[in-house]
């Protein structure tokens, strides 16, 4: 073995020597690309004991280091964290008000409508404000379940 060669080596005929990729590359992930910039910035997390065990229980399982596993999880664009969800839920919280007050305005106009026998002009602008309202949750609710 040759230092600094992983996997081992086998003779190549006229050329000598080759180094055989070693089965962790030709299967597993390769090292990051070096970086055109000198990667400079480095974080450190604390975690408890058990938080220490879940992290690594994940990394094994991904079969990647934890420092890999957490940095690989930042990166995902797929990723939701908590705060992001509670503010989408605080949203359709919202949304779900604005529609209860647009739904007591539609039975005002239809107990008016009813009473009277002729329906108010006002009754066009609810029913859009309420169509725009019904698109909004439509928006929020996709967004919970794509997260």
């Amino acid at each position: 073995m040759v230092p600094g060669l992983s996997g081992s080596l086998r003779w190549a005929g006229r050329g000598g020597m080759r180094a055989e990729p070693s089965e962790r590359r030709l299967f597993g992930r390769a090292r990051r690309a070096n970086s055109v910039v000198a990667r400079k910035k480095f974080y450190s997390v604390y975690v408890s004991p058990d938080e220490d065990a879940k992290l690594q229980a994940r990394a094994v399982v991904r079969k990647v280091t934890v420092p890999r596993f957490l940095f690989e999880s930042a990166m995902n664009a797929h990723i939701e964290t908590s705060t992001e969800r509670q503010e989408v839920i605080a949203e359709l919280f919202r949304v779900t008000r604005l529609m209860a007050n647009v739904s007591n305005n539609v039975n005002q106009l239809a107990k008016y409508a009813n009473s009277e026998g002729q329906f108010p002009a006002e009754a066009a602008g609810v029913v859009a404000e309420y169509q725009v309202l019904a698109g909004q949750v439509e928006d929020v609710i996709e967004r919970l379940a794509q997260s």
